[in-house]
């Protein structure tokens, strides 16, 4: 099978979460706790891994790991859940960057090639990404990536133990195949100056 451009070209391959990963992404975890804190709350022990792998089995999300070509590092981990069809064609995208391939710009490339997934392969036609205030890293990825915020919703998540607020960025596929986020990116830069 011929790859699309983007991932021939891309420094990054996503792999599907399995069981081969387990000590890897649980290593990846461990060395991300700081990064991590408060925003998300990945798999931490066999245990919870092997959860997480029975949903991405089941159906339930569609789940991907970041790989770095050269290394065979993992960079890090993204998820799209909450699939509906019908009229809707949508799913919420989670993600995380692991230590210490975060700030590489590894994560923006990895995404790129999840959305390309999404949309294409999945046929979504709306992807939601919901990120904390204050979350600064993530915000700047998900408008990076040409998603646009849309709301705020108070207590919108629990994590780690917390009802937490968050912003709501979404992105559609039509935007995301005319390159409409390369123009939404650079407007935002422009505007942080």
């Amino acid at each position: 099978m011929d790859l699309p451009p983007r991932a021939r070209s891309s420094p990054v391959c996503l792999e599907r979460p399995s069981r081969a990963h387990t000590r890897a992404f649980l290593a990846a975890v461990a060395a991300s706790r700081e990064l991590h804190r408060p925003w998300v709350a990945p798999p931490a022990d066999r245990a919870s891994f092997e959860r997480y792998l029975a949903r991405v089995a089941s159906g339930e999300l569609v789940g991907y790991l970041v790989v770095e070509r050269a290394s065979g590092a993992l960079v890090g981990g993204a998820n799209a859940s909450g699939i509906v069809r019908g009229a809707f064609h949508s799913a919420y995208l989670g993600y995380q960057a692991f230590a210490p391939m975060a700030g590489r710009g590894l994560m923006r490339a990895g995404l790129a090639l999840v959305l390309d997934d999404l949309f294409g392969v999945h046929a979504l036609h709306r992807v939601e990404a919901n990120v904390q205030p204050g979350n600064e890293r993530s915000r700047r990825l998900a408008l990076a990536l040409g998603f646009r915020l849309e709301g705020y919703s108070p207590r919108y998540l629990k994590i780690r133990g917390r009802w937490r607020d968050h912003e709501r960025y979404a992105l559609l596929a039509e935007e995301w195949r005319s390159g409409a986020r390369r123009s939404r990116a650079a407007d935002q830069r422009r505007s942080s100056r």
